[in-house]
């Protein structure tokens, strides 16, 4: 079991190495051109997207540069024809409508905006299609009718997803990107929080501090642990926030990242059935002596506040660590979601310190109970089980609607749904084992009860 967890966050690290590395340019679709004496470029993109904000300029800069050029722009956050119109042209190029902004021109198109490369892309073959013609990408989706007038300042319209305020604890109101990103932080942060792994280490850590008798050592040590380890899991979300903004713009990372979630929820469904057997994300046996070793190690310096504390603060950053296999699938779903929503930096650590927030609201609870108390609860194996089993089918759910259509979690109503499904079946799971349990129960009890019979 445990020797199976290393490799898996091994190749999961190289893959988001990878993608880092590898990222989306423009494809042809396999159509001939027929020369033209202008040019039209289509321009799809969300109010409140700061990469679409961005291009603006380069497009009116662009416009006014070439005459022949006509930029033709489509805000679809908030309309439900362009939307459509959106999903017509990414149909006919044979692609996903998963993000903004996205451009088509002639045989090419361009998801994203890079400030470094976009322009110069799209200026290349704005050139080439004026010296040797192009078709209209728009031809046969779009009729006269659906056009936008020229240029590129649409008619303002309501506020879209970027503009709306949610009200965060501690932060106060904020831009975040929309209310329905607010509602997926909040409720992925919740599941996630429930992590076994973490849980248990700092159980077992509560346990042994507790012999020392010092409410002092207790408070150090527990605030030190929750700190170092909440400060390590934001600083690799982060990263991967950093790697989903440059490449979540291609369609197959949205694939990528829901395979890998799909795997994830699978192995912790797994392990709900057959805990601990085969492939589980779970702390490996064999480092089980090293950590309690380390714990003890601590406890050894409880004399010396700085001691104490920067002990603590080595064995948190190890557990850390160790137990990333466990929760790595949420963040990898969570900071894909936010990537693809275009917020800006500002709005992304907000919401980062909504999550961490959440996260650690249970470790804070089981903390300040043992303080108070005296005592700690250890975490059981049927507590873990379920905990793997929620975590497993919210996964699911999530990799399910980033398969099928990501837009699901643009809008509160939808994605309440979409956590309430991962609860629904999970309710599902635990009934029909509990039904599968008793028939089996009563079979077996039918059977002794024959045997007694026949032996009389």
């Amino acid at each position: 079991m445990g020797r199976n967890t290393s490799p898996i966050l091994r190749a999961i690290l190289v893959l988001l190495a990878a993608l880092l590395v590898i990222t989306p340019l423009a494809a042809p679709v396999v159509s001939r051109a027929a020369p033209r004496d202008e040019v039209t470029l289509y321009f799809f993109w969300g109010e409140g997207c700061p990469h679409c904000a961005a291009a603006k300029p380069v497009l009116a800069e662009l416009d006014t540069r070439y005459p022949q050029l006509e930029v033709r722009s489509f805000e679809v956050w908030n309309s439900a024809e362009n939307q459509r119109l959106f999903a017509g042209m990414a149909a006919k190029f044979g692609i996903e409508p998963t993000g903004v902004p996205t451009f088509f021109l002639g045989q090419k198109y361009w998801v994203g905006y890079l400030e470094s490369m976009t322009p110069h892309q799209l200026e290349d073959a704005i050139l080439q299609c004026l010296a040797s013609g192009c078709q209209d990408a728009g031809a046969g989706v779009l009729t006269p009718a659906d056009e936008a007038p020229s240029g590129i300042s649409p008619t303002p319209e309501a506020p879209g997803p970027g503009q709306d305020v949610v009200d965060l604890p501690i932060f106060g109101e904020i831009d975040a990107g929309s209310q329905s990103l607010a509602l997926s932080t909040l409720l992925i942060a919740i599941v996630d929080g429930f992590n076994p792994c973490s849980l248990w280490v700092l159980s077992v850590l509560l346990a042994l501090t507790l012999r020392t008798g010092s409410r002092r050592a207790i408070a150090v040590i527990g605030l030190t642990f929750i700190f170092v380890t909440a400060l390590v899991y934001a600083l690799f979300i982060a990263g991967l926030f950093s790697i989903f903004s440059v490449v979540s713009s291609a369609p197959w990372i949205r694939v990528v990242v829901a395979l890998i979630a799909a795997g994830f929820a699978a192995i912790n469904i797994k392990d709900f059935f057959w805990f601990k057997q085969g492939v589980s994300l779970t702390i490996p046996e064999a480092s089980k002596p090293g950590i309690y070793q380390r714990m003890r190690g601590v406890l050894a310096l409880a004399d010396s506040m700085p001691a104490l504390v920067a002990a603590t603060a080595v064995l948190a950053a190890g557990v850390s660590f160790v137990e990333l296999a466990c929760t790595a699938g949420f963040p990898v779903l969570w900071t894909n979601i936010v990537a693809a929503r275009d917020v800006t930096p500002a709005v992304f650590a907000l919401l980062l310190g909504l999550y961490m927030l959440v996260y650690q609201l249970d470790e804070l609870v089981i903390f300040g109970v043992a303080v108070v108390t005296m005592r700690a609860t250890k975490l059981q194996e049927k507590q873990g089980r379920l905990l793997k089993l929620v975590g497993g089918m919210l996964m699911l759910s999530l990799a399910i609607v980033m398969l099928v259509d990501p837009s699901l979690m643009n809008n509160v109503a939808t994605s309440l749904l979409v956590f309430a499904a991962a609860g629904a079946a999970t309710l599902l799971v635990l009934l029909i084992q509990r039904i599968v349990l008793s028939r089996l129960a009563v079979g077996v009890g039918t059977t002794d009860h024959t045997s007694d019979r026949a032996k009389r």
